[in-house]
């Protein structure tokens, strides 16, 4: 069974950043999409953007050209660089290998 461990996160102010990480406990995003979600309260799960089998990414538009995703396959770990960070940005945050295998979630709260 894989796991997925994500770290980071945390409290920012507005305009700061943040990194999460997810850790995998097998090779895996040589074969699904790793995707981050988020869902902040009172709302739906949304999706965030992905990193595809062959590296190319995508993101939401709201978030796009402020998030980066990556991913290490040497020590199986994927990222979520948040950069510029707005308190429209709070949620916790998911990560996941194709919808199949999810992470914890992590806690982002952006507030002055």
């Amino acid at each position: 069974q894989v796991q997925l461990v994500q770290s980071g996160g945390g409290l920012v102010q507005p305009g700061g950043s943040l990194r999460l990480s997810c850790a995998a406990s097998q090779r895996i995003f040589d074969t699904y999409a790793l995707t981050w979600y988020r869902q902040a309260p009172g709302k739906e799960r949304e999706w965030v953007g992905a990193v595809a089998i062959d590296g190319r990414t995508r993101y939401k538009n709201s978030v796009k050209d402020r998030f980066t995703i990556s991913r290490d396959d040497a020590i199986n770990t994927g990222y979520l660089q948040m950069d510029n960070l707005k308190p429209e940005d709070t949620a916790v945050y998911y990560c996941t290998a194709g919808t199949v295998y999810w992470g914890q979630g992590t806690q982002v709260t952006v507030s002055s």
